[in-house]
């Protein structure tokens, strides 16, 4: 059965290593936040480095993950001092439990915060795509599939909840958002 990827993509307004409140807050957010997802029924898998997250995206070895990429347009550093980003590339089982796990909770409340943490680039913050069931998605996939969305808009290969498609091959089934 096709699970579905989600790949999300964010400029932050100043680098991971800034010592201000902003970024501090950004961090604690995320320190309650995976592990309130994590537990969310449908929900599968995230990519997590392999040797503990020490660095930046780009050091990082996520194994199956793949390479870190970002899209062509975030133009801040990639080393610890500069990167200014945060992105993030899971699995689920389908399209309402993402959905109910990203626009509930803790999650929804940072939601609410972004624009106080995230610049507003002009360009999508997240992209959903079907994978084959054992199908790990790569960072690559995820890039490419957003700059997709931004190039062509919601398609069977790159959409978002609210122009959502079905897996390939299912009859639709309801489950559009």
């Amino acid at each position: 059965m096709p699970q579905l990827a989600l790949y999300t993509f964010g400029v932050l307004k100043s680098p991971l290593a800034d010592p201000g409140p902003l970024t501090r807050e950004l961090h604690d957010s995320g320190k309650a936040i995976y592990p309130e997802i994590s537990r969310h029924p449908g929900y599968l898998a995230r990519a997590e480095a392999a040797d503990g997250g020490q660095g930046t995206h780009f050091d990082l070895d996520w194994g199956a993950w793949g390479e870190f990429a970002v899209p062509a347009w975030y133009g801040k550093g990639r080393t610890v001092e500069t990167s200014a980003l945060d992105a993030t590339l899971s699995l689920w089982t389908d399209l309402r439990p993402a959905f109910d796990a990203i626009y509930t909770g803790l999650h929804r409340e940072a939601l609410n915060r972004r624009y106080d943490w995230f610049e507003r680039t002009g360009h999508p913050s997240y992209v959903c795509w079907w994978v084959s069931d054992g199908v790990i998605p790569t960072w690559q996939d995820g890039v490419s599939r957003l700059e997709h969305l931004h190039d062509h808009g919601s398609a069977p290969h790159a959409f978002t909840f609210h122009h959502s498609f079905a897996p390939p091959s299912a009859v639709r089934r309801g489950n559009a958002l």
